[in-house]
């Protein structure tokens, strides 16, 4: 079956070449000829490289080297050069340890900068050996081995990320077979190890930070596609054969992926490695061609709104899915809101899938009850809730969107339950002149030392992303569906002495600190605060106890928000 569609990887890529060429400095006389980090290289306003820009030079050399529909780039010289010279501005910003800097100077990252821009320096360097001068192609050679050596040894920044591990594996494969080196594959089969511990084989996914992250599932699915493709080992073939299954609850009926339901809040997806298992997986055949569609129509996150930083990653991956594309068999698989009516609940993920006859319902109660519920017919996104958020009299953000352990959650055939306390959001802190003076004179004073580069990453991650602190509210949230009605039940309950300046609860909200996430999506536009009618802040504050109903009625798609308090109003 010929897919009409599969030109829109290719499309989606091509627009954003004439960007990345613009980030990028290919003033051969340049001190910086080869950087894409436009703000280092032009502005001035970073005062270091950002290394993840280089990603852009696999893209470069894809389109250079094959003839993809609509481009004016294959086969031209001064694409080839700038794609060198950016490999070569990219070998020349390494550290002596082999590592590079993404966020910050001396940051020596393990994988976010150094697997991330190895593996995809190989790949063009691969592409283009041939035409490469020597002393590059020693220099960049030379780069990729030391780089490869950082990435084998291990991680040591506090880096529990599946997908990162994932690429880690990819980044030392792809070394092993460009270098010959014996240590690498060594090296490899270590990482390997280290990625298993980090997959749930029980139910199929990969823990980013506490939980699981679709977003990043399907990155993890690429990253190891990849690596199968020339590696078929049947341990990966298996733990892809599991992730593909998890990954499918998370493609929802208005074509829409993951999102506010993951530990990471992403609303991307990486296909490539799903084409590359349509002949091998026939449940991935249908997520690709379910999210080739829906990059079509702009329901994915389009390489046309994201960051400089990032839009790099996506556009070779859009190349690679282009040409490794294969057709789709004759009758694809159902995905699971397409199924027969059921109902799952995943005990250590904490997410609740129940699919009936007229919508699909996916919560994940690790994030303390993040919901939605889809209309399956007309794929409508009827109730989006993210839980509750709120504002302390103290400046500090509360919310139940957090995950946190302590939670205590059941799920049955009719429903879920959640309670716990309101956790203190932590990533609301900003950088003053002052702030950033002193940081900057700690990365010059210290980050000659690896192993401080690794605590000082490992400390910041824990202070903006990971932090767990309770509030002084008690919440309970409780979903119960039946065929008539599902209805949504938050009970608050202030402790003495605290108060609220603002309380919300519902719409589409994001609270952890993740650089790829809060992109804009057009399902954002159908869903809002549901309106109780009420000062919920100023009831809470007076009666320090508060239950909210939103009912849904599935025949008459009538919904109501109520406050089911008496003394509440």
């Amino acid at each position: 079956m010929t897919d009409p569609h599969r030109h829109f990887y290719a499309q989606k890529a091509l627009s954003q070449i004439p960007r990345l060429l613009g980030n990028q400095d290919r003033n051969p006389f340049s001190p910086t000829y080869g950087c894409f980090h436009r703000d280092y290289w032009l502005d001035k306003t970073s005062d270091f490289p950002d290394a993840v820009r280089q990603f852009a030079v696999h893209a470069l050399a894809l389109v250079y080297a094959y003839d993809f529909p609509g481009s004016i780039y294959k086969g031209r010289p001064k694409i080839r050069d700038w794609a060198i010279a950016g490999l070569d501005f990219w070998a020349r910003i390494q550290h002596r340890d082999g590592s590079f800097d993404e966020f910050y100077p001396f940051e020596r990252g393990w994988v976010g900068p150094t697997a991330f821009t190895a593996f995809t320096s190989i790949e063009a360097y691969n592409l283009l050996q041939a035409e490469i001068p020597n002393d590059i192609a020693q220099r960049v050679r030379q780069a990729i081995r030391q780089a490869a050596y950082f990435i084998a040894a291990g991680q040591s920044e506090e880096d529990h990320l599946a997908n990162h591990h994932a690429m880690a594996c990819l980044a030392v494969w792809k070394a092993y077979q460009l270098l010959g080196d014996s240590e690498l594959e060594a090296g490899y089969q270590r990482l390997w190890q280290g990625f298993l511990s980090y997959h749930n084989f029980e139910e199929g996914w990969s823990r980013e930070y506490d939980g699981v992250d679709p977003g990043y599932l399907s990155a993890t699915v690429s990253f190891l596609a990849k690596i199968y493709q020339t590696n078929p080992d049947s341990e990966i073939l298996r733990v892809l054969q599991q992730s593909v299954k998890f990954a499918a609850y998370f493609v929802y009926p208005n074509g829409f992926y993951a999102g506010s339901l993951g530990s990471r809040n992403t609303l991307h997806f990486y296909p490539h490695g799903f084409e590359i298992l349509v002949d091998k997986i026939p449940l991935a055949a249908a997520v690709a061609e379910k999210m080739l569609t829906a990059l079509g129509e702009d329901k994915l996150v389009p390489p046309e709104i994201i960051s400089d930083r990032y839009v790099v990653y996506r556009v070779p991956e859009f190349l690679q899915a282009y040409l490794d594309y294969q057709a789709r068999p004759a009758r694809l698989p159902p995905l699971p809101y397409e199924r027969e009516p059921f109902q799952r609940y995943f005990p250590q993920s904490r997410i609740f899938v129940m699919n009936k006859p007229d919508h699909y319902t996916i919560a994940n109660l690790a994030k303390g009850g993040a919901v939605k519920v889809f209309q399956r017919e007309s794929g409508r996104l009827a109730l989006n809730d993210c839980g509750v958020i709120g504002q302390l009299a103290n400046g500090q953000t509360v919310t139940s969107q957090w995950i946190n352990p302590e939670y205590e959650r059941q799920a049955d055939e009719t429903g879920w339950q959640v309670g716990g306390q309101l956790q203190v959001v932590p990533s609301h802190k900003l950088f003053t002149p002052l702030k950033n003076i002193v940081f900057r004179a700690v990365l010059v004073t210290l980050g000659w030392n690896t192993r401080f580069a690794h605590f000082l990453k490992g400390a910041i991650r824990k202070t903006l992303i990971l932090e767990q602190r309770s509030s002084p509210i008690r919440f309970k949230r409780q979903m119960r569906i039946t065929d008539e009605k599902i209805v949504l039940t938050d009970e608050l309950q202030l402790e003495a002495g605290a108060q609220l300046t603002a309380l919300s609860v519902g719409d589409e909200f994001f609270v952890r600190y993740v650089p790829q996430s809060r992109y804009f999506q057009s399902q954002e536009l159908g869903v809002s605060v549901p309106d109780f009618s009420v000062n919920l802040a100023d009831a809470l504050n007076r009666h320090r106890q508060l239950k909210l109903v939103q009912e849904w009625d599935i025949a008459t798609q009538r919904f109501e928000a109520r406050v089911d308090s008496a003394n509440a109003n």
